[in-house]
């Protein structure tokens, strides 16, 4: 369970990094630090890793708990929502970035449904 909850640990570091990159410049102007403040440049390749590191935990999760090939599924359409989060932060745009944050749902949702079914159709 311990591993369960550093997974989502990431997940909540990259949804809530992609939210302060919409806030950046009012949070730099009223002096809050920020975790796209703090990565500064390297805000997207962070966001991009704590995905990766989000994924493969409950990747490794799965295999150990023996689960199969439509948790597998799920966990490649989340992975396919992470590269459709790159295309919309990479500009750093508050739109694109606001938009990333607020399909987060989806993303969680692709993972738990592959957990769910995979047990269900057992």
């Amino acid at each position: 369970a311990w591993w369960l909850l550093v997974g989502n640990l990431f997940w909540v570091l990259a949804y809530d990094t992609e939210y302060a990159m919409v806030d950046r410049d009012d949070d730099l102007r009223i002096g809050i630090q920020t975790s796209a403040i703090t990565l500064g440049r390297f805000d997207v390749a962070a966001v991009m890793l704590f995905y990766g590191v989000f994924l493969a935990l409950w990747g490794w999760l799965g295999w150990r708990f023996g689960l199969g090939e439509v948790f597998g599924a799920g966990l490649l359409l989340a992975a396919a929502q992470v590269l459709w989060h790159h295309r919309l932060i990479r500009d750093r745009s508050r739109e694109g970035c606001f938009q990333a944050f607020k399909q987060n749902h989806w993303l969680g949702a692709s993972v738990f449904a592959g957990v769910v079914l995979d047990y269900g159709l057992r």
